[in-house]
């Protein structure tokens, strides 16, 4: 039945688990790494990381609004079961919710900063491009993604101007391994994908350079976290980032041996527990 709102459907359109570690992220680094307020208090006092949170939270929403909207008929062949536009909500309301995250977004980040909500602004429109154009291009879209992945972490040093070396290191494991999520997706979805014209990069090249690109993204990974953590000296993150890479080197073979639809969504499933775990890092620095 195609009915204009149905609340069941407004949850699961906006991926309230993705929404949460967004949030939680964003909390932990200020918590952990940012810890006092450019006025001295404790940063959980200042009513503007409240603000700062919200306002990412709501535009990474429409965002996922915005891509549903567009993959439709894409979503129709992968994951029928899933396909929420036209069915819980219609269309035009989509476009609705859409916008109104977005401009509430941006309002809540110019109540932080100017400058916050031109990144606001930025993030929405660069989200509504990869949905429209970009994520049916091989590489480019997984590359969008994963930058504004990364930006939601580093926003909050951006903010405070605070620990930013630090900082940026999470925002740089965060990017790294969402963009490795987001060629496992593009394997995963390759037949909605080929079907309507997407010209992702397991399409373009095929399954077999996807994973070798998938490698070299891996190796770059690893090199840039190690530049970043020799400039921080911390004996902490040494370690973290030790156990954490015996990890990630079991899932890396997991990738290479991989070669059913099965067994990319359960990578998938393992590159968010990955971010969790970086994530709930923070706490021992």
């Amino acid at each position: 039945m195609d009915r204009t709102l149905s609340f069941r459907s407004l949850f699961r359109i906006s991926r309230p688990i993705n929404l949460l570690m967004v949030a939680f992220a964003q909390f932990m680094a200020a918590y952990f790494l940012i810890e006092t307020s450019n006025i001295g208090l404790p940063v959980l006092q200042d009513f503007r990381l409240y603000l700062l949170v919200l306002s990412t939270v709501m535009i990474t929403a429409a965002g996922y609004m915005i891509n549903d909207y567009y993959d439709v008929k894409i979503d129709y062949v992968n994951r029928p079961q899933e396909v929420v536009v036209g069915k819980g909500i219609k269309r035009r309301m989509v476009i609705f919710l859409h916008s109104l995250f977005n401009f509430t977004a941006i309002g809540l980040g110019w109540l932080v900063s100017p400058r916050i909500a031109m990144v606001n602004f930025f993030a929405a429109f660069l989200l509504w491009l990869y949905s429209n154009q970009l994520k049916r291009e091989p590489f480019i879209g997984n590359l969008a993604v994963a930058f504004l992945t990364g930006l939601s972490i580093y926003l909050v040093a951006f903010y405070y101007q605070k620990n930013e070396l630090l900082v940026l290191t999470y925002a740089i494991f965060a990017f790294f391994l969402n963009l490795i999520r987001e060629i496992i997706k593009d394997i995963e979805d390759r037949p909605g994908d080929r079907k309507h014209g997407c010209r992702t990069l397991p399409i373009v090249i095929g399954f077999r350079k996807t994973k070798q690109v998938i490698f070299v993204i891996a190796i770059c990974f690893v090199g840039a976290i190690l530049t970043v953590t020799f400039q921080l000296s911390n004996s902490n993150l040494f370690a973290f980032f030790g156990i954490l890479g015996v990890v990630f080197f079991g899932f890396m073979w997991k990738v290479y041996k991989a070669d059913r639809k099965r067994e990319f969504t359960q990578l998938s499933a393992w590159a968010k527990l990955l971010m969790l775990a970086g994530t709930m890092s923070m706490a021992f620095l």
